[in-house]
């Protein structure tokens, strides 16, 4: 499998995983952790996972300043100029923007992969083969393709994505559907409905396009991010290029692509497959991967466990420690550093709320 000179691959890095908290934390947020143990970091397994379809001078990173000394640590392949920096935490949809309009003044006709940092795909060949396909599907088009995974569960933890139940013309026989509508997270009941009526598939948040068809896109739907943007033209790829973002960025509308393009535009299609997939945005899809004993526990972080009377728990402890847990049912109980984790898995979903009232309460230092 050669790479595709005409394909940039965008790995979106700048978030800090409150929801993976007290593992993830903003001064090492978990793309830059090896969750599963397998020796690798998840941005690192991202970049090797699209590395047999995009020549490595195609890769930009978009992430915080903060961390632009981490990417560099973990993805030492990237020249500086590939490693973009935001200013300020503006969501996803201007960070595609600022790495469209960096790709647009290098190559106008190029297509674009955009993908999170830290996602687990086990059958990398499948998916690869399914951005293949999408890069043909969208390339010298307006078209704009999203990847969905068939569910394997009534997951409220990920949004979903209703497809037409009929093959779009020109790709008779494929997995390629017109998207109908997108749903953000349901509820457990809504969510069984999805899954049962086999129209509904888990949005990945892994985009392809081409540049042409999303600068399209902002023109219409955003008008005023692509102006603000569009005013950068000249300074992309050059000295000038950092201080323009620095200067536009904090006023740019905080909105996500799905919300602000891909929700609104009619020419959205859907590549569905079934590659085995998983964000790891919470603990409970990091139990769905964890190897776990005849009680259910799933233990990890390399510290011992000792757990009676105990089942359906997941217990980090880092390496150096012990805990001895008794008596927990369906519970998760994390310890990093300085901060330590003891609710229901089924109330993770608060996490984030968690976070912000230790932050409040007690200060920046402990998320």
């Amino acid at each position: 499998m050669n790479p595709n000179p005409n394909a940039y691959c965008v790995i979106m890095a700048g978030g800090i995983g409150s929801r993976f908290w007290p593992l993830s934390k903003n001064r090492m947020p978990k793309q830059f952790l090896d969750v599963l143990g397998t020796g690798k970091s998840f941005i690192r397994c991202t970049f090797e996972r699209f590395l047999p379809l995009v020549p490595v001078e195609n890769f930009l990173v978009v992430t915080s300043e903060l961390y632009r000394d981490l990417v560099r640590e973990h993805l030492p392949e990237l020249a500086p100029e590939q490693i973009l920096t935001e200013p300020v935490r503006r969501n996803t949809a201007p960070c595609v923007a600022y790495a469209t309009y960096r790709i647009a003044a290098r190559n106008p006709e190029a297509t674009m992969i955009v993908a999170p940092s830290d996602h687990i795909i086990t059958g990398e060949a499948e998916f690869q083969e399914i951005v293949r396909e999408g890069i043909d599907f969208v390339s010298g088009t307006d078209n704009l393709m999203t990847i969905g995974i068939r569910p394997s569960r009534p997951e409220t933890g990920y949004g979903y994505i209703q497809i037409d139940t009929a093959p779009h013309d020109e790709t008779a026989g494929t997995e390629v559907r017109k998207v109908k509508t997108f749903t953000e997270k349901p509820n457990i009941e809504m969510a069984r409905v999805f899954v049962e009526s086999g129209e509904f598939f888990w949005n990945s948040g892994i985009f392809i396009w081409s540049v042409r068809g999303i600068l399209s896109a902002f023109q219409r739907w955003l008008p005023e991010m692509n102006a603000t943007f569009a005013g950068g033209t000249g300074r992309f790829g050059t000295d000038k290029e950092q201080a323009f973002i620095d200067t536009i960025y904090p006023s740019c509308e905080n909105i996500s692509i799905d919300y602000g393009i891909m929700e609104k535009s009619p020419n959205v299609y859907v590549r569905c497959g079934d590659f085995g997939w998983s964000d790891i945005g919470t603990w409970g899809s990091l139990y769905q991967h964890a190897v776990r004993d005849e009680q259910g526990n799933a233990f990890c972080g390399g510290g011992g466990v000792l757990s009676y009377g105990t089942t359906g728990t997941v217990v980090n402890i880092p390496a150096g420690k012990v805990a001895i847990v008794e008596g927990l049912t369906d519970y998760l109980v994390v310890e990093k550093d300085n901060a330590l984790l003891i609710c229901r898995r089924e109330n993770e979903q608060n996490i984030r709320n968690y976070v912000e009232d230790v932050k409040y309460r007690f200060g920046e230092e402990f998320v």
